[in-house]
């Protein structure tokens, strides 16, 4: 469905570090990553043209260093972010000058990249060698904004089983769902 709306897809491991089958839209350097920052960054660049680089790095450095130890407020945090761009400060002709870096361009859909990845391995946040796997991982300019856990009508799931994955998931990889803004 995403994909016959013009959104890219990619098979989780083909983004993993060491893939076999490497994908060229999106990579990661190790599972414990769920920011996309290839993407990302190619996609501040585009957002921000009037931002120089420096700038752009420090925003994804804000973006990254969200991680208090209450999800609701890395979560706000990154809401506030997503919603009002994130204050930057930068030299200019040896001026100090401040910018806001926006993360989506809400103006002009088109400007952003879409990208939907089933079976995205996260790495426990608190402990090495254990892993999650959402079922589908929803990104927009490299931030997984939303997370989808399916359940098979067949099997006599419920939407309350999906609803206890994702209860299971925030205590073991709270990283991704800092960025989550869909259940």
């Amino acid at each position: 469905l995403l994909q016959s709306l013009g959104w890219n897809y990619v098979f989780g491991p083909d983004i993993a570090p060491n893939s076999e089958n490497p994908s060229i839209v999106a990579r990661r350097k190790s599972l414990s990553e769920v920011l996309l920052f290839d993407v990302l960054e190619r996609s501040l660049r585009r957002i921000n043209p009037d931002i120089p680089e420096e700038a752009i790095r420090d925003a994804i450095k804000k973006l990254q260093q969200i991680n208090t130890p209450d999800l609701i407020a890395n979560n706000e945090m990154f809401h506030r972010m997503l919603t009002e761009g994130i204050n930057v400060v930068y030299r200019k002709e040896n001026e100090e000058r401040g910018d806001i870096v926006r993360i989506i361009d809400f103006e002009n859909p088109e400007n952003n990249e879409f990208l939907a990845v089933n079976q995205f391995t996260v790495e426990y946040q608190y402990e090495r060698n254990f892993y999650r796997r959402p079922d589908l991982v929803v990104f927009v300019n490299g931030l997984p904004l939303a997370i989808f856990e399916f359940k098979s009508f067949n099997a006599n799931e419920t939407a309350k089983d999906a609803f206890n994955d994702h209860k299971i998931k925030i205590k073991d990889i709270p990283q991704l769902y800092t960025y989550a803004q869909i259940l």
